[in-house]
């Protein structure tokens, strides 16, 4: 994996001027786990509907990380088709222990909006290349 510089300048150049922010918050609030940065921003800006955003390859392991089930009851997830993952993901313990938030693709344009825990899962078209050949590639 690229060095933290190296991805933040890679993050920040796809971004451009948009509304995403690329930052080293991790290393500001010295945590490298997902869920205290979660736990974090929810607490630092209550006044923002946060949805985190992740693929499908990470919701087939994401029982493997630190105090995962805390991630989903902080905010709402919104969880992206990927490659060859779907099946796996969808028969994950996360998605068996939060089986009962799971909201339709109907809706998840409500998703912001609601109580967490909540997910959905976005199946949407594919592209056939590895999210790190397509980085290699500056794609």
């Amino acid at each position: 994996m690229a060095s933290l510089e190296a991805r933040l300048l890679h993050a920040r150049s796809i971004a451009g001027s948009s509304r995403i922010d690329a930052s080293d918050l991790e290393r500001q609030i010295n945590t490298i786990y997902t869920v205290d940065t979660v736990r974090y921003l929810t607490r630092t800006l209550p006044h923002i509907r946060f949805v985190w955003l992740m693929g499908a390859d990470n919701l087939a392991e994401v029982a493997e990380w630190r105090r995962w089930p805390l991630l989903f009851e902080s905010l709402p997830i919104a969880i992206f088709d990927r490659p060859t993952y779907a099946r796996k993901a969808l028969i994950s313990q996360a998605v068996r222990f939060f089986s009962r938030s799971r909201l339709s693709s109907r809706a998840a344009t409500r998703l912001a909006c609601s109580k967490s825990p909540a997910w959905v899962f976005i199946h949407a078209q594919l592209h056939p290349e590895s999210g790190t050949r397509l980085r290699r590639h500056g794609m």
